[in-house]
């Protein structure tokens, strides 16, 4: 095992609460994070959002590489000091404006991870799933009513358009919960850490992805109603003939599988419609 940097004591930060900063203090939860996400030595990791350091340490010491990004200016500063000496890249950037696919390119395929802020958790999921390709896996630290949405079967009240995306995208693993009291300030809702390992190929074949994930959007966004009313509205037009045995039914009741399929129909419907004579 390689060389740790020094550990030092460090003031508390005050947490910002526009940055939906929650920092974890509990040094058994940080070990069984760190177990979790066992990291090798040909490991890269990109750990979001580090704080006040509760896994950097440990992490820098076990990968082969470590870049970690942080917006805050004093979480940066915080890490340049702590790091110092150290071959631990620091990005001063907001993680959703971090091109994953340049960095990947540069440093090798991407381990993510990281106690991820409450308000921006979504588009954060969006934006690793986006770039999957270059990620091996995620093990992310979440609100729990986040992670279920993760996870949640058909027919669920959680199921939705996140639910289609990650397991559309990855194999999901919910890990364990974490109490609210471990967190400074403790935030009003119980954590979850899960991992999405990200899939060599989705767990759908799709004819356009782009299609698909615009049509999922649509229909989830009318989910009170059934998919001939929805895809009215996605399509500008009623529903191509031949689609039956999805109309009568709403978007929540769907599989990726079946989404999928319909996706397939609908997009190759289009094309012959497009397609001269």
């Amino acid at each position: 095992m390689r060389e740790r940097a020094t550990v030092r004591a460090f003031p508390p930060l005050r947490p910002h609460r526009a940055l939906g900063q929650n920092f974890l203090r509990d040094p058994n939860i940080s070990r069984n994070i760190i177990a979790a996400i066992a990291p090798e030595r040909e490991d890269t990791l990109l750990e979001i959002g580090p704080g006040e350091g509760a896994l950097t340490h440990e992490l820098a010491a076990r990968a082969g590489r470590l870049v970690i990004v942080d917006v805050d200016d004093r979480v940066i500063h915080r890490m340049r000091e702590m790091l110092s000496g150290t071959a631990v890249e620091i990005l001063h950037e907001d993680i959703l404006n971090v091109d994953l696919a340049a960095l990947a390119a540069r440093v090798g395929n991407l381990r993510v991870v990281g106690n991820i802020p409450y308000n921006i958790t979504t588009p954060i999921l969006f934006h690793l799933l986006d770039h999957r390709s270059v990620i091996r896996d995620a093990v992310l630290m979440m609100q729990r009513e986040v992670a279920r949405r993760l996870s949640a079967i058909p027919g669920s009240k959680d199921y939705g358009i996140l639910s289609v995306a990650s397991q559309f995208s990855a194999d999901v693993a919910m890990l364990f919960d974490v109490s609210p009291n471990v967190f400074y300030p403790r935030p009003n809702v119980t954590s979850t850490l899960v991992r999405l390992t990200m899939r060599a190929t989705p767990r759908a074949a799709v004819a356009d992805e782009a299609f698909f994930r615009s049509m999922v959007r649509a229909v989830f966004g009318k989910r009170r109603k059934t998919l001939r009313n929805s895809l009215r509205y996605f399509l500008g037009e009623p529903p191509p003939a031949g689609l039956e045995e999805f109309l009568e039914q709403r978007p929540e009741e769907l599989a990726v599988e079946d989404l999928a399929r319909l996706s397939n129909s609908l997009f190759e419907a289009r094309r012959v419609e497009r397609t001269p004579a």
